[in-house]
């Protein structure tokens, strides 16, 4: 007999829900989770509540403390440190195997990632720095789609997970912005000339100036006003 596909479960739509107001800073890093109070508000019991907090503990977005409870994880500097390298090496191998993978005689990959560009580009001239955010995650993902490595996308999805916990975003800072974009264009540029070794060291360095950016913004805010 075939079984029947169960709906997804409670404590995914739950991990789900809470997923996203951490990333929105409604559950700030640092916090204590108050399990009995969201519980009341879900209307569910704490079995799934907890299953909810042990796949977000998985993703490093939570961190569960015996006899102490859950908190929300806090991204100190040496995270900081520690993730950056680590995203600049896997973004920079996508974006080599992006040129290597993608069909030269099809150029909707590369027309693709253009609009892409165009599109940040746009967004930059109208200050929309709220779309900006999301349009520069397209470009990144869009390369990382193109290298066709699932196991490369998931770590960088999950590393990625982790930076949105930071409050700080180095696309904040003074002529960042600018900078991004020119970044940008230099790894558009090596992706359309099919240099794999260019668009790697380009991506690699871009991300390693992000947090270069951020290193420079907490600096300025620990300084005395």
């Amino acid at each position: 007999m075939t079984a029947r596909i169960s709906p997804t479960a409670l404590y995914q739509e739950v991990a789900e829900r809470l997923r996203q107001r951490i990333f929105a800073h409604e559950l700030l890093p640092g916090t204590w989770v108050d399990e009995q109070k969201l519980a009341e508000q879900y209307g569910i019991s704490r079995t799934p509540l907890r299953e909810a907090l042990k796949v977000l503990a998985s993703e490093g977005l939570v961190v569960l403390k015996p006899r102490r409870g859950c908190y929300v994880t806090e991204i100190l500097p040496q995270d900081l440190d520690d993730i950056f390298p680590l995203i600049a090496l896997l973004e920079g191998r996508c974006a080599a195997e992006a040129v290597r993978k993608m069909d030269k005689a099809d150029k909707a990959d590369l027309e693709r990632l253009a609009a892409l560009h165009e599109r940040l580009e746009q967004i930059a001239r109208e200050n929309r720095m709220a779309d900006f955010f999301e349009a520069n995650q397209a470009f990144h993902k869009a390369i990382q789609e193109l290298a066709g490595n699932r196991w490369l996308q998931q770590v960088i999805q999950d590393l990625r997970k982790v930076l949105k916990l930071s409050r700080l975003h180095s696309l904040s800072l003074e002529g960042r912005l600018q900078q991004s974009l020119e970044e940008h264009r230099g790894i558009l540029a090596a992706l359309q000339a099919g240099d794999a070794a260019l668009a790697e060291k380009r991506m690699h360095d871009h991300l390693l100036s992000g947090r270069e950016a951020l290193a420079r913004m907490q600096e300025n805010s620990s300084k005395p006003s």
